[in-house]
Formats: structure tokens, C-alpha cells, sequence
């Protein structure tokens, strides 16, 4: 029987941009791909509002042609994350005054809402649910880990909508939270100074589930937006 000789083949690192098989990815997965890690940029504050992205630089960055990149920073125009000028780049938005005074006061509206839909008995249920968290939230904002404490207050608030039971509600605001996450980015440096005031007014907001109180944890409710974000919010 004759052998035939093992001839070993040499293994190559993957282009960038291209699959651990050997392909490279098509353009509409491609585009995906800078679409997300573009838009993950300015929700987590990479890309800060008010700052040019440029075509070149982010292909180099991501390791794909530039006809991806343009074809994700196409979409997100589309969706007003961003506006492109030919020829000079694309500028990452900045919620403007009437943008921001809309999320809080849709925000206040849709929690208070779904806390005054609670039972009593859900209401103090959730109250000793949300409790151990203010440790975590404090340790975030204290080691000044702004990706870690948005994650977590934006499902602290987004309990209070669930409290309510209406899915649809609950739905609603959780197309908002990609604004709150791009809010509370630019509002970082704000975060970081008021690390106690923050987790007093989230402790308020317990303290008032506990007590049963639905019209007091809409106005303190009210009281933490506005000394967050800045704006006159309205009773509810």
C-alpha cells in the first residue's frame, strides 16, 4: 500500500473585514455590522455629540471598505442619530432643549402611570425588589463605570412602567430607552458629581412605593427628572 505524503497547509490570519472561513462578509451584513458598532458608539459615549465621524477612519477602525460604513451611517441619518455633510463627515447629535423636556416628561408620565396602576401589594413588593440594587448603582457611579449605572437605572425606571401591566405602555417605553441611554451619556459629567443626590432621589422614589403613596412618588418622581435633565416638568 503506498502512502501518500501529509502536506501540511499553511494557516493564514482572516483579512480584516473578512470571515473565519475564508469569505468575506456581504455588504448588507457588512453594513450591519458598521451600523451597530457605530450607533453602540454615540449610545455609549465614543462618539460624543458634536463630534465630525469620518468615513475613512471609521472603515480603518472596523476593518471594512468604506461602502459599508457609508450604508450604516446612511440608516443612522435616517433614524436622526447623526447628519452627514458630503465631503466633511457625519456630526453626532445632540438632543436638542424640546427633545430632552419631551423624554423626561414622556418618562414622568408612563412611570407614574404604571405605579398608580399597581396594587398596594405590588407596589411595596417592588419597593423591597429594588432596594439591593441602589448598592450596585452607587458602586457604578462611584468607580465612574457610566455604560455599567445606565444599564442599571434604565431598568430601575423601566420597572415602574412594568409595575403597571400594560405591555403596551411598557413597549413604548422601551423605544425610549436608546434616547435615555444617549442622554444620560452626554449628562455624565453631571452623573459623576451628583453620585449621592442621584441615589437619595432613587431611594425617595422606594420610600414612596413603600409608603404606598402613588401621588408622592410622581412628584418625586417629577423632582429627579428635572435635577437630572434640567427641564420645568408639569404635574402629573
Amino acid at each position: 500500500m503506498t502512502f501518500l505524503p501529509v502536506v501540511e497547509r499553511e494557516v493564514r490570519a482572516p483579512m480584516p473585514g473578512q470571515r473565519d472561513d475564508g469569505r468575506m462578509p456581504t455588504t448588507d451584513s457588512a453594513a450591519e455590522r458598521a451600523y451597530a458598532a457605530i450607533r453602540g458608539g454615540i449610545l455609549d459615549g465614543t462618539h460624543r455629540p458634536g463630534s465630525m465621524l469620518s468615513e475613512n477612519e471609521l472603515a480603518t477602525q472596523l476593518g471594512m471598505s468604506r461602502t459599508p460604513v457609508r450604508a450604516g451611517l446612511s440608516r443612522l441619518q435616517d433614524e436622526e442619530w447623526i447628519t452627514i455633510y458630503p465631503k466633511r463627515g457625519a456630526l453626532v447629535r445632540a438632543l436638542n432643549d424640546r427633545e430632552i423636556a419631551d423624554l423626561a416628561d414622556a418618562r414622568l408620565i408612563l412611570e407614574a402611570m404604571g405605579v398608580q396602576r399597581a396594587s398596594s401589594d405590588g407596589r411595596r413588593a417592588l419597593a423591597e425588589r429594588l432596594e439591593p440594587g441602589l448598592v450596585d448603582q452607587r458602586e457604578a457611579l462611584t468607580a465612574r463605570d457610566l455604560d455599567r449605572f445606565v444599564t442599571l437605572t434604565i431598568a430601575f425606571h423601566r420597572s415602574f412602567v412594568e409595575a403597571g401591566g400594560n405591555l403596551t405602555l411598557l413597549d413604548v417605553s422601551d423605544r425610549l430607552a436608546d434616547r435615555q441611554r444617549l442622554l444620560l451619556s452626554a449628562h455624565r459629567d453631571t452623573l459623576f458629581d451628583r453620585v449621592d443626590d442621584v441615589i437619595d432621589e432613587h431611594r425617595a422614589l422606594i420610600e414612596r412605593l413603600r409608603a404606598d403613596d402613588p401621588a408622592g412618588f410622581a412628584e418625586a418622581l417629577r423632582t429627579h427628572l428635572m435635577d437630572t435633565h434640567g427641564p420645568e416638568l408639569g404635574p402629573i
